[in-house]
Protein backbone atom coordinates (compact mmCIF):
# COMPACT_ATOMS: atom_id res chain seq x y z
CA UNK A 1 0.00 0.00 0.00
CA UNK A 2 1.27 3.20 -1.07
CA UNK A 3 2.26 6.02 1.77
CA UNK A 4 0.48 8.94 -0.11
CA UNK A 5 -3.38 9.24 0.34
CA UNK A 6 -4.30 9.43 -3.74
CA UNK A 7 -4.84 13.17 -4.45
CA UNK A 8 -8.94 12.01 -5.26
CA UNK A 9 -10.69 9.36 -4.52
CA UNK A 10 -13.95 8.96 -5.72
CA UNK A 11 -16.07 6.21 -3.60
CA UNK A 12 -19.29 4.56 -5.05
CA UNK A 13 -20.43 7.42 -6.49
CA UNK A 14 -24.35 7.05 -8.28
CA UNK A 15 -25.68 9.77 -10.25
CA UNK A 16 -29.47 9.82 -11.59
CA UNK A 17 -31.05 11.80 -14.34
CA UNK A 18 -34.97 10.82 -15.53
CA UNK A 19 -34.97 7.53 -17.29
CA UNK A 20 -31.04 6.95 -16.95
CA UNK A 21 -28.44 6.20 -14.51
CA UNK A 22 -25.99 8.10 -15.36
CA UNK A 23 -22.93 7.19 -12.92
CA UNK A 24 -23.57 3.60 -11.34
CA UNK A 25 -21.32 3.15 -8.09
CA UNK A 26 -18.15 4.02 -9.86
CA UNK A 27 -15.06 4.20 -7.35
CA UNK A 28 -11.59 5.25 -8.66
CA UNK A 29 -8.41 7.13 -7.46
CA UNK A 30 -6.07 9.67 -9.38
CA UNK A 31 -2.27 9.57 -7.88
CA UNK A 32 0.14 12.47 -7.40
CA UNK A 33 1.84 13.01 -10.73
CA UNK A 34 0.07 10.75 -12.34
CA UNK A 35 -2.26 11.00 -16.11
CA UNK A 36 -5.57 8.78 -15.54
CA UNK A 37 -7.23 8.67 -18.28
CA UNK A 38 -11.15 8.44 -18.09
CA UNK A 39 -12.27 5.79 -21.36
CA UNK A 40 -16.01 4.99 -22.40
CA UNK A 41 -18.27 5.61 -25.31
CA UNK A 42 -20.26 8.35 -26.02
CA UNK A 43 -22.93 8.72 -23.06
CA UNK A 44 -21.08 6.51 -21.06
CA UNK A 45 -21.26 8.96 -18.22
CA UNK A 46 -17.64 10.41 -17.94
CA UNK A 47 -18.29 13.75 -18.64
CA UNK A 48 -20.85 13.70 -15.78
CA UNK A 49 -18.85 12.11 -13.10
CA UNK A 50 -16.07 15.18 -13.64
CA UNK A 51 -18.95 17.60 -13.20
CA UNK A 52 -19.66 15.63 -10.01
CA UNK A 53 -16.04 16.31 -9.08
CA UNK A 54 -15.56 20.02 -10.32
CA UNK A 55 -18.92 20.74 -8.32
CA UNK A 56 -21.02 21.00 -11.26
CA UNK A 57 -23.93 18.20 -10.12
CA UNK A 58 -24.20 16.54 -6.52
CA UNK A 59 -23.93 12.75 -6.04
CA UNK A 60 -27.06 11.03 -5.55
CA UNK A 61 -24.84 8.49 -3.60
CA UNK A 62 -20.67 7.56 -2.24
CA UNK A 63 -18.10 10.42 -1.43
CA UNK A 64 -15.14 11.93 -2.84
CA UNK A 65 -11.89 12.41 -0.75
CA UNK A 66 -9.62 15.03 -1.54
CA UNK A 67 -5.55 13.98 -0.21
CA UNK A 68 -7.10 11.18 2.24
CA UNK A 69 -9.83 14.15 3.68
CA UNK A 70 -13.68 13.38 3.14
CA UNK A 71 -14.92 17.08 1.09
CA UNK A 72 -17.95 17.93 -0.12
CA UNK A 73 -17.38 19.49 -3.53
CA UNK A 74 -20.87 21.55 -3.89
CA UNK A 75 -19.97 24.35 -6.46
CA UNK A 76 -16.89 24.85 -8.83
CA UNK A 77 -15.91 27.81 -6.89
CA UNK A 78 -15.38 24.82 -3.66
CA UNK A 79 -13.75 22.50 -5.98
CA UNK A 80 -11.34 25.89 -7.03
CA UNK A 81 -10.55 25.93 -3.61
CA UNK A 82 -9.50 22.54 -3.19
CA UNK A 83 -7.09 22.88 -5.64
CA UNK A 84 -9.16 21.18 -8.97
CA UNK A 85 -9.55 23.04 -12.41
CA UNK A 86 -11.46 21.55 -15.46
CA UNK A 87 -10.88 22.55 -19.24
CA UNK A 88 -14.11 22.07 -21.07
CA UNK A 89 -14.45 20.49 -24.46
CA UNK A 90 -16.40 23.66 -24.98
CA UNK A 91 -13.92 26.67 -23.96
CA UNK A 92 -15.88 29.09 -21.41
CA UNK A 93 -13.93 32.29 -22.66
CA UNK A 94 -15.26 36.11 -23.62
CA UNK A 95 -14.32 36.72 -27.36
CA UNK A 96 -13.21 40.71 -27.37
CA UNK A 97 -11.28 40.53 -23.68
CA UNK A 98 -7.27 39.69 -24.03
CA UNK A 99 -5.65 36.38 -22.65
CA UNK A 100 -4.78 38.08 -19.41
CA UNK A 101 -8.55 39.69 -19.00
CA UNK A 102 -10.15 36.09 -19.56
CA UNK A 103 -7.74 34.46 -16.66
CA UNK A 104 -8.50 37.00 -14.16
CA UNK A 105 -11.91 37.12 -14.78
CA UNK A 106 -13.50 36.65 -11.18
CA UNK A 107 -10.09 37.10 -9.61
CA UNK A 108 -8.84 40.34 -10.55
CA UNK A 109 -5.96 41.70 -8.92
CA UNK A 110 -6.20 45.26 -7.55
CA UNK A 111 -4.20 48.21 -7.22
CA UNK A 112 -5.84 50.93 -4.92
CA UNK A 113 -9.45 50.76 -6.64
CA UNK A 114 -8.13 50.13 -10.39
CA UNK A 115 -7.70 46.51 -11.94
CA UNK A 116 -3.67 45.72 -11.47
CA UNK A 117 -3.64 44.53 -14.92
CA UNK A 118 -0.22 44.87 -15.57
CA UNK A 119 0.68 42.14 -12.70
CA UNK A 120 -2.08 39.79 -13.90
CA UNK A 121 -0.08 40.20 -17.39
CA UNK A 122 3.07 39.54 -16.01
CA UNK A 123 2.41 36.86 -13.84
CA UNK A 124 0.31 35.36 -16.78
CA UNK A 125 3.56 35.73 -18.73
CA UNK A 126 5.60 33.66 -15.92
CA UNK A 127 3.44 30.83 -15.78
CA UNK A 128 2.95 30.77 -20.06
CA UNK A 129 7.11 30.08 -19.18
CA UNK A 130 6.85 27.62 -17.13
CA UNK A 131 4.73 25.21 -18.27
CA UNK A 132 5.91 26.42 -22.50
CA UNK A 133 2.54 27.38 -23.29
CA UNK A 134 3.62 30.01 -24.83
CA UNK A 135 0.87 32.21 -24.86
CA UNK A 136 0.55 36.08 -25.00
CA UNK A 137 -0.92 37.84 -22.55
CA UNK A 138 -2.15 40.89 -24.30
CA UNK A 139 -3.65 39.00 -27.42
CA UNK A 140 -7.68 38.91 -27.69
CA UNK A 141 -9.35 35.83 -28.03
CA UNK A 142 -10.81 36.29 -31.25
CA UNK A 143 -7.36 36.86 -32.61
CA UNK A 144 -5.95 33.29 -31.89
CA UNK A 145 -6.12 29.95 -32.66
CA UNK A 146 -8.15 27.21 -31.20
CA UNK A 147 -5.26 25.33 -29.30
CA UNK A 148 -4.15 28.62 -28.29
CA UNK A 149 -7.70 29.43 -26.82
CA UNK A 150 -7.18 25.74 -25.07
CA UNK A 151 -4.01 26.72 -23.58
CA UNK A 152 -5.81 29.82 -22.35
CA UNK A 153 -8.27 27.66 -20.24
CA UNK A 154 -5.39 25.78 -18.92
CA UNK A 155 -4.17 29.14 -17.81
CA UNK A 156 -7.03 29.81 -16.07
CA UNK A 157 -6.92 26.79 -13.76
CA UNK A 158 -3.23 27.40 -12.98
CA UNK A 159 -3.44 31.04 -12.21
CA UNK A 160 -6.40 30.06 -9.54
CA UNK A 161 -3.70 27.42 -8.02
CA UNK A 162 -5.05 24.45 -9.52
CA UNK A 163 -3.06 20.77 -8.78
CA UNK A 164 -5.39 18.70 -10.28
CA UNK A 165 -6.57 19.05 -13.59
CA UNK A 166 -9.48 17.55 -15.46
CA UNK A 167 -9.41 17.76 -19.65
CA UNK A 168 -12.98 17.38 -20.56
CA UNK A 169 -12.07 15.51 -24.90
CA UNK A 170 -9.18 17.91 -25.25
CA UNK A 171 -8.17 17.54 -28.50
CA UNK A 172 -11.15 16.95 -29.95
CA UNK A 173 -11.02 20.25 -32.35
CA UNK A 174 -7.52 20.43 -32.50
CA UNK A 175 -5.31 19.64 -35.67
CA UNK A 176 -2.76 16.95 -35.53
CA UNK A 177 0.29 19.35 -34.44
CA UNK A 178 -1.48 20.99 -31.81
CA UNK A 179 -2.63 17.69 -30.15
CA UNK A 180 1.38 16.87 -30.18
CA UNK A 181 1.85 20.19 -28.35
CA UNK A 182 -0.88 19.37 -25.82
CA UNK A 183 0.59 16.13 -25.02
CA UNK A 184 3.92 17.76 -24.52
CA UNK A 185 2.48 20.37 -21.82
CA UNK A 186 0.69 17.83 -20.51
CA UNK A 187 3.51 16.24 -19.73
CA UNK A 188 5.51 19.28 -18.17
CA UNK A 189 2.38 19.62 -15.93
CA UNK A 190 2.79 16.37 -14.29
CA UNK A 191 6.70 16.75 -13.96
CA UNK A 192 5.89 19.91 -12.14
CA UNK A 193 4.07 18.00 -9.53
CA UNK A 194 -0.12 18.26 -11.59
CA UNK A 195 -1.88 15.48 -11.72
CA UNK A 196 -4.52 14.78 -14.47
CA UNK A 197 -7.54 13.06 -15.15
CA UNK A 198 -8.44 12.67 -18.92
CA UNK A 199 -11.69 12.22 -20.48
CA UNK A 200 -11.25 11.05 -23.99
CA UNK A 201 -11.97 8.09 -26.48
CA UNK A 202 -9.28 8.60 -28.54
CA UNK A 203 -6.88 5.04 -27.79
CA UNK A 204 -4.02 6.53 -29.71
CA UNK A 205 -3.49 9.46 -26.92
CA UNK A 206 -4.24 7.27 -23.83
CA UNK A 207 -1.56 4.93 -25.25
CA UNK A 208 0.72 7.76 -25.32
CA UNK A 209 0.47 9.70 -22.44
CA UNK A 210 -2.07 8.25 -19.98
CA UNK A 211 -0.30 5.85 -17.02
CA UNK A 212 -3.69 4.17 -16.26
CA UNK A 213 -6.89 3.95 -17.81
CA UNK A 214 -10.18 3.51 -16.11
CA UNK A 215 -13.01 2.26 -18.59
CA UNK A 216 -16.84 3.23 -18.29
CA UNK A 217 -19.70 1.23 -20.48
CA UNK A 218 -22.95 2.48 -19.56
CA UNK A 219 -22.36 4.30 -16.08
CA UNK A 220 -20.56 1.22 -14.88
CA UNK A 221 -16.68 0.91 -14.19
CA UNK A 222 -15.72 -2.03 -16.30
CA UNK A 223 -11.61 -1.87 -15.56
CA UNK A 224 -8.60 0.16 -14.33
CA UNK A 225 -5.27 -0.88 -16.33
CA UNK A 226 -1.85 0.01 -16.52
CA UNK A 227 -1.44 1.34 -19.83
CA UNK A 228 1.87 -0.48 -20.08
CA UNK A 229 -0.30 -3.92 -19.68
CA UNK A 230 -2.64 -3.15 -22.23
CA UNK A 231 -3.43 -2.31 -25.97
CA UNK A 232 -5.61 -0.56 -27.89
CA UNK A 233 -7.90 -3.62 -29.09
CA UNK A 234 -8.53 -4.66 -25.42
CA UNK A 235 -9.02 -1.44 -24.32
CA UNK A 236 -11.62 -0.46 -27.50
CA UNK A 237 -13.25 -4.25 -26.50
CA UNK A 238 -13.94 -2.96 -23.34
CA UNK A 239 -15.69 0.38 -24.06
CA UNK A 240 -18.10 -1.00 -26.20
CA UNK A 241 -18.36 -4.31 -25.26
CA UNK A 242 -17.47 -6.06 -28.41
CA UNK A 243 -14.35 -6.17 -30.53
CA UNK A 244 -13.90 -2.95 -33.13
CA UNK A 245 -12.05 -3.30 -36.66
CA UNK A 246 -9.91 -0.07 -36.97
CA UNK A 247 -9.63 -0.76 -40.83
CA UNK A 248 -11.72 0.67 -42.84
CA UNK A 249 -13.34 -2.31 -45.01
CA UNK A 250 -14.91 -1.52 -48.18
CA UNK A 251 -14.99 -3.10 -51.94
CA UNK A 252 -13.42 -0.63 -54.65
CA UNK A 253 -15.37 1.96 -56.19
CA UNK A 254 -17.75 2.03 -58.94
CA UNK A 255 -17.56 5.52 -59.92
CA UNK A 256 -19.65 7.11 -62.56
CA UNK A 257 -20.71 10.75 -63.24
CA UNK A 258 -20.19 13.78 -62.08
CA UNK A 259 -22.72 14.53 -59.71
CA UNK A 260 -21.37 17.94 -57.67
CA UNK A 261 -19.37 20.12 -59.72
CA UNK A 262 -16.92 23.50 -58.43
CA UNK A 263 -15.49 25.73 -61.28
CA UNK A 264 -13.21 28.70 -60.00
CA UNK A 265 -15.12 29.25 -57.08
CA UNK A 266 -14.52 32.52 -54.86
CA UNK A 267 -15.49 34.17 -51.93
CA UNK A 268 -14.54 36.59 -49.70
CA UNK A 269 -15.44 37.20 -45.87
CA UNK A 270 -16.45 40.03 -44.57
CA UNK A 271 -13.17 41.66 -44.24
CA UNK A 272 -12.64 41.37 -47.78
CA UNK A 273 -9.72 38.66 -47.20
CA UNK A 274 -10.58 35.67 -50.25
CA UNK A 275 -10.94 32.45 -48.02
CA UNK A 276 -12.13 30.82 -51.33
CA UNK A 277 -9.86 31.28 -54.09
CA UNK A 278 -10.68 29.58 -57.55
CA UNK A 279 -11.57 26.91 -56.11
CA UNK A 280 -12.30 23.87 -58.34
CA UNK A 281 -12.96 20.33 -58.28
CA UNK A 282 -15.74 17.97 -58.56
CA UNK A 283 -17.62 14.85 -56.70
CA UNK A 284 -18.66 11.76 -58.59
CA UNK A 285 -21.23 9.22 -57.97
CA UNK A 286 -19.99 6.26 -55.97
CA UNK A 287 -17.07 7.98 -54.74
CA UNK A 288 -15.86 9.31 -50.93
CA UNK A 289 -13.89 12.73 -52.01
CA UNK A 290 -11.47 13.31 -48.56
CA UNK A 291 -10.67 17.14 -48.14
CA UNK A 292 -8.22 16.98 -46.07
CA UNK A 293 -6.35 20.54 -44.41
CA UNK A 294 -5.19 21.94 -41.26
CA UNK A 295 -8.17 23.95 -39.84
CA UNK A 296 -8.88 27.27 -41.08
CA UNK A 297 -7.73 26.98 -44.77
CA UNK A 298 -11.49 27.22 -46.25
CA UNK A 299 -13.06 24.39 -44.89
CA UNK A 300 -15.93 25.81 -43.33
CA UNK A 301 -16.12 28.60 -45.90
CA UNK A 302 -16.25 25.41 -48.80
CA UNK A 303 -19.37 23.67 -47.32
CA UNK A 304 -21.22 27.01 -46.49
CA UNK A 305 -20.71 27.90 -50.16
CA UNK A 306 -22.11 24.43 -51.35
CA UNK A 307 -25.18 24.56 -49.05
CA UNK A 308 -26.31 28.01 -49.30
CA UNK A 309 -24.82 29.13 -46.23
CA UNK A 310 -22.26 31.62 -48.07
CA UNK A 311 -22.55 33.85 -51.09
CA UNK A 312 -20.11 33.26 -53.66
CA UNK A 313 -18.55 36.18 -55.41
CA UNK A 314 -17.14 34.67 -58.91
CA UNK A 315 -17.88 30.84 -60.52
CA UNK A 316 -20.59 28.22 -60.54
CA UNK A 317 -21.38 25.27 -58.13
CA UNK A 318 -23.69 22.73 -59.84
CA UNK A 319 -25.50 19.78 -58.87
CA UNK A 320 -26.22 16.96 -61.06
CA UNK A 321 -25.82 19.62 -64.20
CA UNK A 322 -27.77 22.40 -62.69
CA UNK A 323 -26.60 25.49 -61.16
CA UNK A 324 -27.10 25.36 -57.14
CA UNK A 325 -24.47 28.83 -56.46
CA UNK A 326 -26.56 31.56 -54.08
CA UNK A 327 -29.02 29.43 -53.61
CA UNK A 328 -31.35 29.53 -50.52
CA UNK A 329 -30.09 26.68 -47.94
CA UNK A 330 -33.79 24.98 -48.47
CA UNK A 331 -33.58 25.15 -52.13
CA UNK A 332 -30.53 23.27 -52.07
CA UNK A 333 -31.72 20.53 -49.28
CA UNK A 334 -34.55 20.35 -52.09
CA UNK A 335 -31.79 19.41 -55.21
CA UNK A 336 -31.62 16.42 -53.01
CA UNK A 337 -28.21 17.23 -50.95
CA UNK A 338 -28.23 16.22 -47.24
CA UNK A 339 -25.44 17.92 -44.80
CA UNK A 340 -24.07 16.49 -41.65
CA UNK A 341 -22.65 19.68 -40.58
CA UNK A 342 -19.06 20.19 -38.65
CA UNK A 343 -20.79 22.36 -35.81
CA UNK A 344 -23.72 19.91 -34.75
CA UNK A 345 -25.39 22.56 -31.87
CA UNK A 346 -25.42 25.14 -34.52
CA UNK A 347 -26.03 23.90 -37.87
CA UNK A 348 -27.46 20.16 -37.07
CA UNK A 349 -29.90 20.80 -34.12
CA UNK A 350 -32.78 22.84 -32.35
CA UNK A 351 -31.38 21.50 -28.87
CA UNK A 352 -34.52 22.46 -27.57
CA UNK A 353 -36.85 20.41 -29.71
CA UNK A 354 -37.35 17.20 -29.07
CA UNK A 355 -35.59 13.95 -30.61
CA UNK A 356 -38.61 13.28 -32.63
CA UNK A 357 -38.60 17.48 -34.15
CA UNK A 358 -35.19 17.00 -34.82
CA UNK A 359 -35.46 13.91 -37.95
CA UNK A 360 -38.14 16.00 -39.73
CA UNK A 361 -36.05 19.74 -38.76
CA UNK A 362 -36.64 19.83 -42.76
CA UNK A 363 -38.90 17.89 -43.91
CA UNK A 364 -41.58 18.95 -41.76
CA UNK A 365 -43.24 20.89 -44.74
CA UNK A 366 -44.10 17.63 -46.84
CA UNK A 367 -46.24 15.30 -46.93
CA UNK A 368 -46.84 12.64 -44.86
CA UNK A 369 -45.43 14.66 -42.19
CA UNK A 370 -47.62 17.87 -42.68
CA UNK A 371 -51.32 17.61 -44.26
CA UNK A 372 -52.98 20.81 -45.19
CA UNK A 373 -50.80 23.10 -43.17
CA UNK A 374 -50.59 20.55 -39.92
CA UNK A 375 -47.65 18.73 -38.26
CA UNK A 376 -49.00 15.30 -38.49
CA UNK A 377 -47.74 14.06 -35.33
CA UNK A 378 -47.55 10.26 -35.17
CA UNK A 379 -46.33 9.81 -38.46
CA UNK A 380 -43.66 11.78 -36.98
CA UNK A 381 -42.99 10.21 -34.19
CA UNK A 382 -43.02 7.01 -36.07
CA UNK A 383 -40.43 8.42 -38.55
CA UNK A 384 -38.35 9.31 -34.96
CA UNK A 385 -38.72 5.96 -33.72
CA UNK A 386 -37.57 3.77 -36.68
CA UNK A 387 -34.83 5.87 -37.36
CA UNK A 388 -33.74 5.51 -33.62
CA UNK A 389 -33.51 2.22 -34.29
CA UNK A 390 -31.96 1.60 -36.98
CA UNK A 391 -28.88 4.11 -36.33
CA UNK A 392 -28.99 3.15 -32.52
CA UNK A 393 -29.60 6.40 -30.87
CA UNK A 394 -29.53 6.24 -27.40
CA UNK A 395 -32.30 8.42 -25.87
CA UNK A 396 -34.39 7.87 -23.10
CA UNK A 397 -37.47 8.53 -25.29
CA UNK A 398 -38.28 10.50 -28.52
CA UNK A 399 -39.67 13.19 -26.67
CA UNK A 400 -36.67 14.13 -24.83
CA UNK A 401 -35.27 17.14 -25.68
CA UNK A 402 -31.89 16.86 -27.69
CA UNK A 403 -29.90 19.28 -25.58
CA UNK A 404 -30.12 16.00 -23.03
CA UNK A 405 -28.33 13.55 -25.12
CA UNK A 406 -24.94 12.59 -25.34
CA UNK A 407 -22.72 14.26 -28.48
CA UNK A 408 -21.97 11.10 -30.05
CA UNK A 409 -26.45 10.67 -30.03
CA UNK A 410 -26.40 13.66 -30.77
CA UNK A 411 -24.38 12.91 -34.33
CA UNK A 412 -26.19 9.50 -34.81
CA UNK A 413 -29.51 11.29 -34.57
CA UNK A 414 -28.67 13.88 -37.52
CA UNK A 415 -26.84 11.07 -39.19
CA UNK A 416 -29.86 9.17 -39.60
CA UNK A 417 -32.20 12.44 -40.53
CA UNK A 418 -29.45 13.11 -43.06
CA UNK A 419 -29.25 9.58 -44.53
CA UNK A 420 -32.62 8.88 -44.22
CA UNK A 421 -33.48 11.95 -47.11
CA UNK A 422 -32.22 9.47 -49.88
CA UNK A 423 -29.78 11.88 -51.25
CA UNK A 424 -27.43 12.17 -54.35
CA UNK A 425 -25.27 14.22 -52.22
CA UNK A 426 -24.19 13.57 -48.72
CA UNK A 427 -21.56 16.04 -47.10
CA UNK A 428 -20.03 14.90 -44.36
CA UNK A 429 -18.27 17.64 -42.06
CA UNK A 430 -16.25 16.37 -39.43
CA UNK A 431 -18.51 13.27 -39.23
CA UNK A 432 -17.10 11.56 -36.34
CA UNK A 433 -15.54 14.92 -34.07
CA UNK A 434 -15.82 13.96 -30.71
CA UNK A 435 -17.37 10.73 -31.46
CA UNK A 436 -15.99 7.06 -29.76
CA UNK A 437 -14.39 4.42 -31.95
CA UNK A 438 -17.83 2.36 -31.55
CA UNK A 439 -19.70 5.26 -33.23
CA UNK A 440 -16.51 6.01 -35.35
CA UNK A 441 -17.11 2.86 -36.93
CA UNK A 442 -21.07 3.19 -37.05
CA UNK A 443 -20.53 6.14 -39.22
CA UNK A 444 -17.61 5.38 -41.47
CA UNK A 445 -19.48 2.28 -42.29
CA UNK A 446 -22.94 4.90 -43.32
CA UNK A 447 -20.67 6.76 -45.26
CA UNK A 448 -19.22 3.73 -47.67
CA UNK A 449 -23.04 2.60 -47.25
CA UNK A 450 -24.11 5.54 -49.02
CA UNK A 451 -20.92 5.24 -51.66
CA UNK A 452 -22.14 1.71 -52.75
CA UNK A 453 -25.35 2.57 -53.35
CA UNK A 454 -24.23 4.70 -55.94
CA UNK A 455 -24.17 8.65 -54.08
CA UNK A 456 -21.81 10.82 -53.96
CA UNK A 457 -19.70 11.56 -50.86
CA UNK A 458 -17.72 14.88 -49.77
CA UNK A 459 -15.94 14.17 -46.91
CA UNK A 460 -14.33 17.13 -44.65
CA UNK A 461 -11.96 15.84 -41.65
CA UNK A 462 -9.11 16.90 -40.11
CA UNK A 463 -8.42 13.33 -38.69
CA UNK A 464 -6.03 11.63 -41.16
CA UNK A 465 -6.96 8.63 -40.71
CA UNK A 466 -10.09 9.12 -41.05
CA UNK A 467 -9.44 10.74 -44.82
CA UNK A 468 -6.93 8.04 -45.87
CA UNK A 469 -9.41 5.03 -44.55
CA UNK A 470 -12.38 6.47 -45.75
CA UNK A 471 -11.84 8.33 -48.93
CA UNK A 472 -11.59 7.09 -52.51
CA UNK A 473 -9.72 10.43 -53.36
CA UNK A 474 -7.88 13.07 -51.17
CA UNK A 475 -8.26 16.86 -52.39
CA UNK A 476 -6.03 19.10 -50.46
CA UNK A 477 -6.97 22.10 -49.59
CA UNK A 478 -4.60 24.92 -48.70
CA UNK A 479 -5.47 28.57 -48.17
CA UNK A 480 -9.26 28.40 -49.60
CA UNK A 481 -7.42 26.54 -52.78
CA UNK A 482 -7.26 23.05 -53.80
CA UNK A 483 -3.50 22.13 -54.05
CA UNK A 484 -3.58 18.84 -55.12
CA UNK A 485 -5.28 15.53 -55.70
CA UNK A 486 -4.05 12.19 -54.46
CA UNK A 487 -5.44 8.32 -53.97
CA UNK A 488 -4.72 6.79 -50.35
CA UNK A 489 -3.37 3.68 -52.06
CA UNK A 490 -0.45 5.66 -53.90
CA UNK A 491 0.22 8.64 -50.46
CA UNK A 492 1.17 8.48 -47.21
CA UNK A 493 1.21 10.87 -44.01
CA UNK A 494 4.25 13.17 -44.83
CA UNK A 495 2.83 13.55 -48.37
CA UNK A 496 -0.30 14.88 -47.18
CA UNK A 497 1.35 16.82 -44.30
CA UNK A 498 3.57 18.52 -46.32
CA UNK A 499 0.88 19.64 -49.21
CA UNK A 500 -1.18 20.90 -46.37
CA UNK A 501 1.05 23.15 -45.13
CA UNK A 502 1.30 24.78 -49.11
CA UNK A 503 4.90 23.57 -49.08
CA UNK A 504 4.01 20.85 -51.76
CA UNK A 505 1.81 22.11 -54.47
CA UNK A 506 1.18 18.94 -56.43
CA UNK A 507 0.80 15.72 -55.08
CA UNK A 508 3.22 12.73 -56.96
CA UNK A 509 0.84 10.94 -57.63
CA UNK A 510 -1.97 13.78 -58.86
CA UNK A 511 -5.56 12.85 -59.98
CA UNK A 512 -6.14 16.47 -61.54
Amino acid sequence: MSAAAPVVELKQITKRFPGIVANDSISLTLEKGEIHALLGENGAGKSTLMNIVFGLYQPDEGSIEIGGKPVIIDSPNKAIELGIGMVHQHFKLVDPFTVTENIILGTEPKKGLKIDYKSAAEQVRKLSELYGLQVDPHARIHDISVGMQQRVEIMKTLYRGADILIFDEPTAVLTPQEINELMAIMKRLVAEGKSIILITHKLKEIMTIADRVTIIRRGKVIDTVRTSETNPNDLAEKMVGRGVTFKVDKQPPNIGKAVLKLDGVNSKNKEGISVLNNLSFEVKAGEILGIAGVDGNGQSELIQAITGLRKIDSGSITMEGKEIANLSPRKITEKNVSHIPEDRHKHGLVLDFTVSENMVLETYYRSPYNRNGFMNKDIIDKHAEKLIREFDVRTPSIHTSARSLSGGNQQKAIIAREIEKNPSLLIAAQPTRGLDVGAIEFVQKQLIAQRDQGKAVLLVSFELDEIMNVSDRIAVIYEGHIVGEVYPENTNDQELGLMMAGSLKQGGNSGV
